[in-house]
């Protein structure tokens, strides 16, 4: 696969680059040689990660799928010229052995194999620029960027790069962060293009507000309004353009020397944007008499606590459905949400609750996780049952000096009412700097 060449915004960024090369080559010396300096002084940087993938998937005719893998990212950043300063970062996944043991995607501009008679591990083989973006900081307390790059608000619940994958999720876009108000960020960010994991691209016209306050002392009150209006496309992508509004606390208090409480808490709200569904009843979507208009809610509540060492946290969350859609979040990081056997990367159409107590620790320089997940539909009268299923994570990570990780991690979902039985396990080596 070659690499994506650059549109949009990103050609943007590279004539941007052009033109200041182009200035610093008709100033003076002293100019040109800090130019120079700012080319040559930057910082090289490296990340490889070698992943073995297990998937036992009990679906009806689904083969078990196993896949090793390794991606390599290599990037150098400028140093700062006239307050501007430049990023550029190569990808390459590479599958060690047969890929064809597993279905790592396909379709329109995907990079997979499309072998669908096995269960999905989604990591096809591939070449890209991954990131390459333009900043400039010459404004007080201000980061501006243009072009191909990471973002990650908040838990990555709403907007995230999907890290967990060997190819991550990254944006054509502008973005400009601020923090001239104390004790606040402010976060906006304008995108022309998703560039998703298996190669996949959405063009889009959309907007990102997210507005932080960290000044109250016990925690970090967020506010924000996702703004995603996807171009028209053949398979109809913009009937999900939606509009997200919602408030964030999190938090923390010390109940004594030993002992500290854990809180968070958010409530949102989304409703149709742009060409999002907003139609009349459609029946071959729907299974009531309701209109197809996308009006759902979210909530979070979560309380921990942390003592010797140990940190304990229960958790509620529910994405609204009713039987037509439900709340979704293209746009995140699902991974680190609902249960690592990734059952939930769409709500069902019935919505979900999904209550959970997660367990952490670290002994011996190994740091420890688990957690269990019990699921059930938002809304009733699903014909097979509301009781989804349940789930068990584990996981164990070392870090060796600065630059070296291993991990092994494991997620076993029993279902009940929802798909069939999944069980995942994943060993992991890692290198950066």
């Amino acid at each position: 696969m070659l690499p994506k060449q650059p549109k949009g915004l990103l050609s943007l960024s590279i004539a941007a680059a052009l033109s200041l090369s182009g200035f610093a080559a008709s100033t003076t010396t002293a100019q040109a040689d800090a130019f120079t300096d700012a080319l040559t002084g930057g910082k090289v940087k490296m990340d490889v990660r070698l992943r073995y993938e297990d998937v036992e998937d009990d679906t009806a005719g689904i083969k078990d799928a196993d896949l090793l893998t390794i991606r390599t990212r290599l990037g150098y950043q400028t140093g700062s010229f006239n307050d501007f300063n430049a990023y550029v970062e190569m990808e390459n996944i590479t599958a060690i052995g047969d890929d064809n043991d597993a279905n790592t995607g396909g379709g329109t501009n995907d990079w997979g194999n499309g072998n669908s008679t096995y269960a999905t591990i989604a990591d096809p083989e591939g070449t890209e620029l991954n990131r390459y973006w333009l900043g400039y900081n010459g404004f007080a307390d201000t980061v501006v960027r243009v072009g191909r790059q990471r973002i990650k608000l908040d838990n990555d619940r709403f907007i995230g790069n999907v890290g967990w994958r060997q190819n991550e999720q990254t944006y054509d876009s502008f973005t400009l962060t601020n923090n001239s108000l104390s004790c606040t960020t402010f976060f906006y960010a304008y995108l022309t293009e998703v560039n998703g994991i298996t190669g996949q691209n959405d063009d889009m016209d959309s907007h990102l507000v997210n507005i932080s306050y960290s000044g109250l002392g016990f925690g970090k009150l967020t506010g924000y309004g996702y703004f995603l209006d996807y171009d028209k496309t053949a398979g109809g992508k913009e009937a999900t353009s939606q509009r997200t509004l919602g408030l964030r606390f999190k938090g923390a208090a010390d109940l004594n020397k030993d002992v500290e409480l854990l809180f968070m808490a958010e409530y949102a709200q989304q409703d149709d944007y742009k060409d999002g569904a907003n139609g009349p009843f459609n029946p071959a979507r729907t299974l009531d008499t309701a209109s197809s208009d996308i009006d759902y809610d979210y909530k979070l509540l979560k309380l921990g606590v942390r003592v010797a060492g140990i940190k304990a946290v229960l958790g509620y969350e529910a994405l609204e459905g009713d039987r037509n859609g439900a709340f979704q979040t293209p746009l995140a990081t699902l991974h680190g949400q609902n249960g690592w056997a990734d059952m939930f990367l769409t709500t069902p159409d019935h919505g979900l609750e999904d209550r959970s107590i997660t367990l952490s620790t670290k002994l011996g320089g190994v740091k420890f996780k688990v957690a269990y997940h019990d699921y059930e539909a938002e809304s009733g009268g699903r014909a097979t049952g509301s009781d989804y299923g349940d789930e068990w994570n584990f996981v164990a990570k070392k870090k060796f000096g600065k630059h070296y990780t291993v991990l092994a991690k494991y997620a076993s979902y029993s279902a009940d009412d929802y798909k069939e039985d999944m069980d995942k396990l994943w060993l992991q080596a890692g290198f950066k700097f």
